[in-house]
């Protein structure tokens, strides 16, 4: 009998701490529909600017200024469509163009999109990761056959990782450099893989499953905890390297389809939302990572 309460007990505990905190405090941080419902792929320059895919129409970029003020940066080349967007250390941003098979490149200071590296197998570049030496990591899902790719990206190219995946869409690089987070968003799951300095991956273990709703963009603070967009359930998830939940932030869309680290103090989460053409924003608990 002593034993069988204490594993009942031990159940009610580890239930108690998975979610240590959840709240309901995300406010728009544009005017909504601005965006269209491919509003995707934040990224905040070294100037605290904030960049999405999408502004009005698709095949463009906009940026928005620190009090929420949303104008055109760019339009992308002809048959251009942008998903995911990260910045290097130099300043370089890139572009995964899902429509033409690319990556992309606006150089520092410049305005104009050019082609990084091609790659004719890909499906459809979709969101972006970035290691400190500016190595760039991108999944590449087939929604009709709820399949997915992982690929390296640098000057040389694109290099195939894996194939025959689930539907490949976030996928973060951790503080340390050392770990890779794919998820797969039909199949609800998050991967992780041991990464080296020249960007080859192996071990790869299952990190978390979800029993229900989609999975998209992904984010690590500088603690290393990973911040999952879950759409269709209107939430963003925080998990820690560990595995656990920590703490959930409801938003007031449904469809989050990616989320970013910036403001001063880097703590300031901003949200893409899909169904509500917008962003949103709340306060993390840690600054977002360095790269």
């Amino acid at each position: 009998m002593v034993k069988v309460v204490f594993f009942v007990l031990s159940i009610v505990s580890i239930s108690c701490e998975e979610i240590k905190k959840e709240t309901d405090n995300s406010k728009d941080f544009t005017k909504k529909g601005l965006f269209t419902s491919g509003i995707e792929g934040p990224a905040v320059d070294v100037n605290g600017y904030l960049y999405a895919v999408n502004f009005k129409e698709e095949g463009t970029i906009g940026v928005v200024d620190q009090k929420g003020k949303a104008t055109l940066f760019t339009r992308l080349p002809q048959g251009s469509i942008g998903n995911g967007i990260r910045f290097d250390q130099n300043g370089h941003m890139y572009i995964a163009d899902y429509t033409n098979h690319n990556v992309l490149i606006i150089k520092k200071g410049e305005t104009q999109a050019q082609v990084y590296a091609h790659e004719p197998l890909a499906n459809q570049p979709n969101d972006l990761a970035i290691a400190p030496n500016g190595i760039l990591f991108a999944s590449d899902p087939n929604w009709s056959e709820n399949t997915g790719q992982l690929w390296r990206v640098d000057k040389q190219g694109f290099t195939l990782l894996e194939s025959g995946m689930g539907t490949t869409n976030g996928i973060e690089v951790d503080p340390t450099a050392t770990k890779l987070y794919v998820n797969e968003s039909v199949q609800r799951k998050i991967w992780v893989y041991n990464l080296d300095p020249q960007g080859n991956i192996s071990d790869k273990k299952l990190f978390y499953q979800f029993k229900d709703y989609g999975l998209d963009g992904m984010r690590c603070d500088n603690q290393g905890n990973l911040y999952v967009c879950r759409y269709d359930a209107g939430k963003v998830v925080v998990i820690s390297p560990k595995g656990v939940i920590i703490r959930e932030v409801l938003l007031k869309g449904k469809k989050p389809t990616n989320i970013t680290f910036g403001s001063q103090n880097k703590k300031q989460c901003f949200v893409t939302l899909a169904d509500r053409g917008c962003f949103e924003t709340f306060y993390a608990d840690y600054p977002g990572k360095k790269f």
